[in-house]
Order: C-alpha cells, then structure tokens, then sequence
C-alpha cells in the first residue's frame, strides 16, 4: 500500500507514506479523510471509463463457468443486454 493513517495526539488523522519516508497529510478530520479517499476513488473510476473500458464480448470470451453456471450467466446476460427503463 505504501502509507498509513494514524490517529494524532491531538484526535485527527495524519497520512504517512512509505514511499517518501514522512508526512504527506495531517491534521484531517475523520470527514476530511472520507472525501480525501472518495476523490481519490472519482479520480480512478473516471480514468477507467477513459481508458480502460473493454468491448463487451471480451465478457462473453473470457466467462469459465468455475464460479458461476452457464444457466446463470446466460441469464445474466440476456438481462444485461435488455434495455433499461
């Protein structure tokens, strides 16, 4: 992972990173620390809609029916490509 969140003397949180050996964020309040991570999650999920999106049949290729039966899958399937309301 390379960093933790410790909690201060003073009750807030601080991030410390393994990477530069010190302090990259402090004095966050729980609050704070949520919206750091969710920006951080905003950023990643819009780099893969971006970039990283595959063609849906690259689903239908790759499917091995280990974890889940093709009776199931075909059904899930059949639902994915049905339009939404």
């Amino acid at each position: 992972m390379g960093s933790f969140i410790a909690r201060q003397p003073n009750g807030l949180l601080c991030r410390f990173s393994s990477v530069v050996d010190t302090i990259t964020d402090y004095n966050m309040t729980d609050e704070e620390y949520i919206e750091m991570c969710a920006e951080k999650a905003r950023k990643e999920a819009k780099e893969v809609l971006k970039y990283h999106i595959r063609p849906f049949n690259c689903v239908k290729e790759q499917f091995v029916p280990n974890n889940m039966s093709n009776k199931e899958f075909k059904q899930i399937i059949k639902k994915m490509e049905t339009p939404r309301k």
